[in-house]
């Protein structure tokens, strides 16, 4: 129903945020690590999933689609809840996750409050396959900066510098230079001293 949400962020905790979109303000559920990515920000764009219960409607967003996706799988798996995917979300990040049920590694997934040996077993025996055939989440990650700070990633990214790196760069600039309004080209030369 809803693919995205981007507006201003008037709450912020490690468990949901509010997003204010042109005077309406969604509640949205978000793990750790989504958390860890907006959380230098006054707005963001999340990708968003929408859950219907009897006993109501909850939103959850992610920072990217490789997250986003691996939530989808696991509440497709009988027995995995949306609880119980956002705290995998939130312990381990999507690429480790990803590894965890590729590897078919138990030992980590019990590792995650809440997992037992029977709930790891059953995530990998579901998700394997279908994991093994999909691109890593790297090359799908949608980020929730602004468009120059999108731009100039992706051009730090074709100068062959390593995409998280160039994004953590990025925030720092961004977190350096709150006062002004930086152009792509000053992010750019700003982030290759960094680098």
């Amino acid at each position: 129903m809803y693919n995205h949400i981007e507006g201003t962020i008037t709450h912020k905790s490690p468990a949901f945020v509010v997003l204010d979109t042109n005077g309406v303000g969604y509640q949205i559920n978000i793990s750790l690590n989504t958390y860890e990515k907006i959380q230098r920000f006054d707005r963001c764009r999340l990708l968003t999933h929408f859950i219907v219960k009897e006993d109501g409607h909850s939103l959850y967003g992610f920072h990217d689609e490789n997250e986003r996706g691996l939530f989808r799988h696991l509440i497709s798996i009988s027995g995995v809840g949306p609880n119980t995917a956002r705290t995998l979300l939130s312990y381990l990040s999507p690429n480790e996750l990803r590894h965890a049920i590729i590897k078919g590694d138990v030992t980590f997934l019990k590792s995650v409050k809440g997992i037992g040996p029977k709930s790891a077993q059953r995530i990998i025996i579901e998700l394997q396959d279908v994991l093994q055939k999909e691109p890593m989440g790297d090359s799908i990650e949608i980020s929730s900066f602004n468009k120059q700070n999108n731009e100039a990633v992706s051009a730090l990214v074709m100068l062959g510098f390593v995409k998280s790196a160039a994004e953590k760069a990025i925030i720092k600039i961004q977190a350096d230079n709150k006062s002004e309004e930086l152009t792509v080209e000053q992010l750019i030369k700003k982030a290759l001293q960094l680098i």
